[in-house]
């Protein structure tokens, strides 16, 4: 999905670089989610089987402006994808275990 930054004049394009390393992409199979006032911290998190420690592998700030275009998108997204492959099967695999970093907290 195509979005146009409020910041931008009408009609302006990004020009957005993607080096190969961020084009490899990193797994992730959780995500926990911490806000403040002014700023949600999105954590994405590799969980192993049989391993007690789970590593961040990646974290994301951004404002709640842009969260919530975030949380549009990936329902649009999401929408669009159970159109071509059907439903999703929500809760497979997911922790049966209280995760908590401290403050207010989401999970994904």
């Amino acid at each position: 999905m195509e979005e146009q930054d409020k910041n931008q004049p009408a009609g302006q394009q990004i020009n957005v670089e993607l080096t190969d390393e961020i084009a490899e992409g990193v797994y992730s199979n959780l995500a926990m989610i911490a806000h403040s006032q002014s700023e949600f911290v999105i954590d994405f998190i590799r969980l192993m089987p049989g391993v007690p420690k789970a590593k961040v592998k990646s974290r994301i700030i951004i404002t709640p402006d842009h969260a919530k275009r975030l949380l549009a998108a990936l329902k649009d997204n999401i929408d669009r994808y159970e159109m071509s492959f059907g439903k999703i099967k929500s809760g497979a695999g997911a922790p049966e275990f209280p995760l908590n970093f401290g403050g207010a907290l989401g999970e994904a």
